[in-house]
This record gives C-alpha cells, sequence and structure tokens, in this order.
C-alpha cells in the first residue's frame, strides 16, 4: 500500500521522544514535510532515516502561520496534518487509501485516543474528533498562535475511521515545559482584546482543576489524573496572570505615548 494522493505535513520542535514512532506509522505515504523550528535535539537526526521525509527548517510563526506555511511545500493538494507525536493506526491509512478524494468542499477528521506515556487517559482526556484532512486549495489553518484550527467555513465534515494514537507527555516535565509555552502564546494572541485579572486567573484555574479531576472523573486515570489536573490548572492560571501582565504593560505603555 502506497499513498501518493496525500501529502502528511508535520511541524516539530525537539520531539526526539515521540518522531520516530510518528514517522515509522508514515512509511506508507510517498510524501511527508517535516517544518523543523528551532529543533536542536536529534529530533532530525532521527527523520533523516526515512526515505519518503521531505524535512524543512524555518522559524516558528504561531501554531496556525506555522502549520499554513508547512503545507506550501506539499507537492498534493491534499493535506493530512499531524502533529509529532501522534501515530497513525493501520486501519486508519486503509481507510484513508481508499478514500474518494474528489469532492474539493470536503474535510476529514480523526479519531484520536490519548496517553500519558503508555497508559490511555479515559477521563481526563476523552477520545476527540479534530478536522486534519483537508485541501489547501480550498482551504488551511486559521492564524491562531496556540489552539490553531482548520477553516471549515459549510465544508462537509466526515470521519475517518480508524484511530491516531496520541502520546503528548512523556514526564511531568514535559507538562512544566508545555504550560510555559502555551501559555504565552495565549497572552501573545490575546493582549489588548481579552481582559484578565488575578481573581480571573485563579477561579478559571481552580474551576479546571474540579473540572477535569472531578467533574470527568480523572481520578479513576489514577496518579497520571491529578497530575493531569494539577497541569490543566496550572496552564489555565499562568495564561491568565501572563495575559494580566501583558495588559498592564500595554496599557502603561499607551499611557507614556500620551503624556508627551
Amino acid at each position: 500500500m502506497l499513498i501518493n494522493n496525500i501529502s502528511v505535513v508535520i511541524i516539530a520542535k525537539d520531539a526526539e521522544n515521540t518522531i520516530e514512532k510518528c514517522l515509522e506509522s508514515l512509511k506508507e505515504f510517498s510524501e511527508v514535510i517535516l517544518y523543523l523550528n528551532n529543533s536542536i535535539d536529534k529530533t532530525k537526526f532521527i527523520a533523516q532515516k526515512f526515505l519518503n521525509i521531505k524535512i524543512i527548517e524555518g522559524e516558528f510563526l504561531g501554531f496556525g502561520k506555522t502549520k499554513s506555511k508547512a503545507s506550501n511545500y506539499a507537492t498534493n493538494k491534499w493535506i493530512l496534518s499531524l502533529d509529532s507525536d501522534e501515530v497513525l493506526s493501520n486501519d486508519f491509512k486503509c481507510y484513508l487509501n481508499k478514500l474518494n478524494l474528489n469532492n474539493n468542499n470536503k474535510v476529514y477528521s480523526i479519531l484520536r485516543i490519548n496517553y500519558y506515556k503508555n497508559q490511555e487517559i479515559k477521563h481526563c482526556w476523552s477520545k476527540d474528533e479534530i478536522v486534519r484532512l483537508y485541501n489547501r486549495d480550498k482551504t488551511n489553518y486559521n492564524q491562531a498562535l496556540v489552539h490553531e484550527k482548520i477553516i471549515v467555513n459549510k465544508a462537509e465534515n466526515e470521519l475517518i475511521k480508524g484511530i491516531v494514537k496520541h502520546y503528548p507527555y512523556n514526564n511531568m516535565s514535559d507538562f512544566i515545559i508545555k504550560a510555559d509555552r502555551y501559555s504565552s502564546l495565549f497572552a501573545n494572541d490575546h493582549v489588548g482584546e481579552k481582559k484578565s485579572s488575578p481573581m480571573k486567573a485563579f477561579s478559571n484555574a481552580t474551576y479546571s482543576f474540579i473540572k477535569t479531576y472531578i467533574l470527568k472523573r480523572g481520578f479513576l486515570d489514577g496518579y497520571a489524573g491529578l497530575i493531569i489536573a494539577v497541569s490543566h490548572a496550572t496552564n489555565n492560571f499562568f495564561k491568565y496572570m501572563k495575559l494580566y501582565e501583558l495588559n498592564l504593560e500595554l496599557k502603561h505603555e499607551k499611557s507614556n505615548n500620551h503624556s508627551y
């Protein structure tokens, strides 16, 4: 089975812990674009072992803009956008290979199962459906710095049968690193447009923990559930406090400009 009519596009930074498993599941694709942004670990070295991988190195412009830019390096108009910590199942690839892609006004979603290390997380993170296969002549990602999405508009959305396994965190340090990075992107994306306060940061963090650990029964995921719930709370606290700080700095800057 060789998939010639779809290009896989991945953006990655320091993904040495997951990239090999990801790329191993993509051997059936004739073209895989790996866009590396300031990666300093062994990601590039690992990727070079795969003959179907085309490595591009460039700057990170935010998730939406970077994914859109990376798709321009593909030769096919149909793009399967993946993360460097996602692994395709054989059922997924078989179904994908049989798709009739003549309808250019259609998009396709993946069904993703989430893991912490090798443990499936069934409560904190339920299975999710995300639009990932699209025709770049008709649509692409929006410009969001974080929580980017493919612009669907009125396109018909079909679910691809089979699963995609998602391994976003290998240890607790990954939670800390990503919480810092994603909260900064969120704050920069909303500065001057969205209000925040210390109370909002605290209340959002508190509710996030209660929702994840109690309401969604995250405690049934064992110690991993506690880590994830605390991480969600921390991320929410950081992103609203960073936004609060940036709004203060913007306010002071405008005030100083008016004083001249």
